[in-house]
């Protein structure tokens, strides 16, 4: 199973994504992670973040290829960007669960205005991506994360997972 958080800055994904890897015993992939591990770490150009996405890509099918459940956590805002993990999920017969992480605009920029290790983005970055998420396309699961525990929200996503989905949410 591949299982995609996508998010803005601040809203959770990476926190959501750790509590969802450790209940599944899934592997947690992040393009954070991967750029710092790239030596890419505040480089932003078109290349740069074309060589993230692609390294993420290897990743995610090598690890589908081994039958590991995986979790990609990702702004993933741009359709282009999400297309290429949908078709892969797809080449091997993966079921995919897409999760967009939400949270109030206050928490946003409570969230972004703190350092984070696993993030560099702060308010300008939080108001670029906002303005540029391109909608994501049916099924997904929202997650509100404002006010819940990634623990908790954690459980309620892997009881889906295993239990059956919601009309409407969900993956194929």
């Amino acid at each position: 199973m591949l299982i995609f958080i996508a998010g803005l800055p601040g809203s959770g994904k990476t926190s959501l994504a750790e509590a969802i890897a450790i209940k599944l015993s899934a592997i947690h992939l992040n393009s954070d992670q991967v750029r710092r591990e790239l030596g890419l770490w505040g480089h932003y150009l078109p290349e740069d973040k074309a060589t993230v996405y692609n390294e993420l890509l290897y990743r995610t099918k090598r690890a589908l290829e081994a039958g590991v459940t995986v979790i990609v956590d990702s702004t993933f805002y741009l359709a282009s960007v999400r297309r290429p993990f949908a078709l892969v999920a797809e080449q091997l017969g993966q079921k995919t669960l897409w999760i967009l992480a939400t949270a109030s605009e206050e928490v946003l920029v409570q969230r972004v205005s703190k350092l984070r290790p696993d993030s560099e983005a702060g308010q300008e970055i939080l108001l670029k991506i906002k303005n540029a998420f391109e909608p994501m396309e049916p099924p997904y699961m929202t997650i509100d994360t404002s006010n819940g525990n990634a623990e908790t929200l954690a459980a309620a996503i892997v009881e889906h997972i295993r239990y059956g989905q919601k009309a409407g949410i969900g993956h194929p």
